[in-house]
């Protein structure tokens, strides 16, 4: 095992996906996701993340770090309040954040997921 693992993502087949037809609010918006890691027996999770524009509902139960690497999207939560992100923010979304994921322009992520215990 190596302690050093890089972010080849040529290396790495990615995941298609899509939001469930339900939490579309508008737009198709497609994701790929190059998962690097998954440790601790499936719980914690590292990679990149990509979608192109549409807006989703999204309610969490999982911490995630985000870090933008290009694009822009709009998140706001279940009170209204509206951030912009964009290349070089980084947040993170605790467990209860619910609201909208609007991406403006094809936006990637690099991301660390921990799911609960």
């Amino acid at each position: 095992m190596h302690a050093f693992l890089p972010f080849d993502l040529d290396a790495i087949t990615p995941e298609k996906e899509a939001p469930a037809p339900e939490k579309v609010i508008s737009g198709d918006p497609q994701f790929t996701t190059w998962l690097v890691e998954a440790r601790d027996e499936d719980t914690l999770f590292t990679g990149v993340w990509e979608s192109t524009p549409g807006a989703w509902k999204i309610s969490y139960d999982e911490w995630e770090f985000c870090s933008i690497l290009s694009g822009r999207s709009r998140l706001t939560d279940k009170d209204g309040i509206t951030r912009v992100v964009g290349p070089g923010d980084s947040f993170v979304l605790q467990p209860g954040f619910s609201g909208v994921w609007e991406v403006l322009e094809t936006t990637r992520k690099l991301f660390v997921i921990r799911l609960p215990a």
